[in-house]
C-alpha cells in the first residue's frame, strides 16, 4: 500500500504548499488517486456563507483528484495570519484531535495516498500541549521536507531533518525549491544538500512554474 505523507517545511513562507501541490501531481501522474489536505491553517478568509477558507488548502483541493470537500482538506481554518496556537487563541478555538483524525480517516477511506502539509516549521505549537511534529507521529506519516533555497537553508534544512529523526519519524526525502534564482552559487547549494542529508532528494522545483508542470521534475517513485 502506498505510504501516506507529511510535507514539512525549512520554515515558513518556502514554498511547501507548492511542494506538496507538485507531490499530489506526480501521484496523479503515476495513476494513484490521491488528495492533499493541511490540518490546521492560519490566514484564511471569510467566503460567503461557506465560513473560513485558507488559499493554501484550496491550492490542495484543487489539485486533488477528485477534489475532496473542504472541510476534510482544512478540519481546522484560522482567520489570522499568525502562529496557529495565537490564531486559535484570539479567535476562542481549541485546536484538538478528534476533528483532524476524523478528516483524515475519512480521506485515508477514499483515496490511495494523503499529502498531508503542515504549518510554518516543523516544531510550530498547535496549544494545549500539541505540535505540529506530533501530527506525522500519530497518523504514521512519512516526512518529505521541502527545503527553500536561500542563504541559510542548509542549516535549516539540517536542523530540521535531525529533529525529524529525533522526534521518531522516517524522513523520506527532501524538495529543493528555488526561491532566489539569482542566488550566489545556487547549485553549489543544492549539491552541498545532497551530500549532507540522510535522506534522498526527490528534485529540484525552479522559481516560479506552476505545480503541475514542476511534478514531472520529481522522482516519487521511492515513496511508493
Amino acid at each position: 500500500m502506498p505510504r501516506h505523507l507529511f510535507v514539512a517545511g525549512t520554515d515558513t513562507g518556502i514554498g511547501k504548499t507548492h511542494g506538496a501541490q507538485a507531490l499530489v501531481h506526480a501521484f496523479r501522474l503515476a495513476g494513484e488517486r490521491v488528495a492533499g489536505m493541511k490540518p490546521v491553517a492560519s490566514g484564511s478568509a471569510r467566503a460567503g456563507g461557506s465560513g473560513l477558507r485558507n488559499q493554501d488548502a484550496l491550492d490542495l483541493q484543487a489539485a486533488s483528484l477528485p477534489p475532496p470537500d473542504y472541510a476534510l482538506v482544512n478540519p481546522i481554518a484560522l482567520e489570522e495570519a499568525v502562529a496557529p496556537h495565537l490564531a486559535a487563541l484570539r479567535s476562542g478555538i481549541r485546536i484538538a484531535w478528534p476533528p483532524l483524525d476524523a478528516a483524515f480517516q475519512a480521506l485515508v477511506r477514499d483515496y490511495e495516498r494523503v499529502v498531508v502539509e503542515g504549518v510554518g516549521g516543523w516544531m510550530v505549537p498547535l496549544g494545549d500541549g500539541m505540535s505540529m511534529e506530533d501530527i506525522p507521529r500519530r497518523w504514521d506519516l512519512d516526512v518529505v521536507l521541502v527545503v527553500g533555497i536561500r542563504l541559510g537553508c542548509i542549516s535549516h534544512a539540517r536542523l530540521t531533518a535531525r529533529a525529524i529523526e529525533a522526534d521518531g519519524c522516517r524522513f523520506a526525502g527532501w524538495i529543493a525549491n528555488v526561491l532566489e534564482p539569482t542566488m550566489p552559487l545556487l547549485e553549489e547549494n543544492i549539491a552541498t544538500l545532497r551530500e549532507c542529508l540522510p535522506a534522498p532528494c526527490l528534485g529540484v522545483l525552479p522559481y516560479r512554474v506552476a505545480p503541475a508542470s514542476a511534478a514531472v521534475m520529481l522522482d516519487v517513485a521511492s515513496l511508493a
